[in-house]
């Protein structure tokens, strides 16, 4: 976390592309993870250690979350939420690094996820009940609500990618002007609540994330067959 600017301004430049501090961050971010989950999985035995053993209670814990809202589809859904969640942890952590800032902190990052929750939504829909099936959700309990079910489909996106935008933004922008003015006469604190509140948004975000997938793959018929 730095007294710097917390405006994007550009890298480096890839012909007319403009490559900014986001989308670095965003890269390096995911290959970190990416190579750790790798080498994890290269070492995995029987008898766990103790990194092996902290991987399979994360794993764990993010499978009972995932499977209290949809118990049918955890398996599907897996993979997604959780690579979502592990990101969010990482990158609205990420800040806490010496001359980084948080890929959270632009609003063109957090609003491309909340179109991948967005498009994710309808394609595990889509997948698991049918085009005919999913589409029909948009019309019940009546037709008329059809606009409706469409305004709500972009405004909990858009909401989505504010609110993680605005959280961060202001969790860093709040850390900064602690700084500049106690220097670093009480960093332990800042930090902790940086630790916390970064954890708690990307608890949240995946959280909603979730509850939206689930709700594009149980339409009212599954919760039906769900209940009996």
């Amino acid at each position: 976390m730095t007294q710097g600017s917390l405006l994007i301004e550009p890298v480096f430049e890839l012909g007319p592309v403009a490559i900014t501090g986001t989308v670095v961050t965003t890269w390096a971010i995911m290959g970190a993870i990416w190579l750790f989950a790798w080498l994890v999985s290269r070492r995995l035995d029987i008898k766990p250690g103790p990194l092996q053993t902290a991987v399979e209670g994360i794993v764990i814990t993010i499978e009972s979350a995932i499977a209290a809202v949809a118990p049918r589809y955890t398996l599907q859904i897996l993979p997604f939420i959780g690579s979502l969640w592990l990101f969010l942890v990482v990158a609205n952590l990420s800040g806490l690094i010496p001359g980084v800032h948080s890929p959270m902190r632009d609003l063109s990052a957090t609003t491309a996820l909340a179109l991948v929750v967005f498009l994710s939504t309808h394609w595990f829909g889509i997948r698991i009940q049918g085009v005919k099936n999913y589409l029909r959700h948009y019309l019940t309990p009546s037709p008329i609500l059809l606009p409706f079910h469409l305004v709500s489909e972009v405004t909990r996106t858009i909401a989505l990618a504010v609110r993680l935008f605005g959280n961060i933004m202001s969790l860093e922008m709040a850390a900064m002007l602690v700084l500049l003015v106690a220097g670093f006469l009480a960093p332990v604190p800042i930090l902790m609540l940086h630790v916390i509140e970064a954890l708690v948004q990307a608890y949240i975000f995946g959280m909603l994330a979730l509850i939206y997938v689930a709700g594009g793959i149980q339409s009212q018929q599954f919760r039906q067959q769900d209940k009996e």
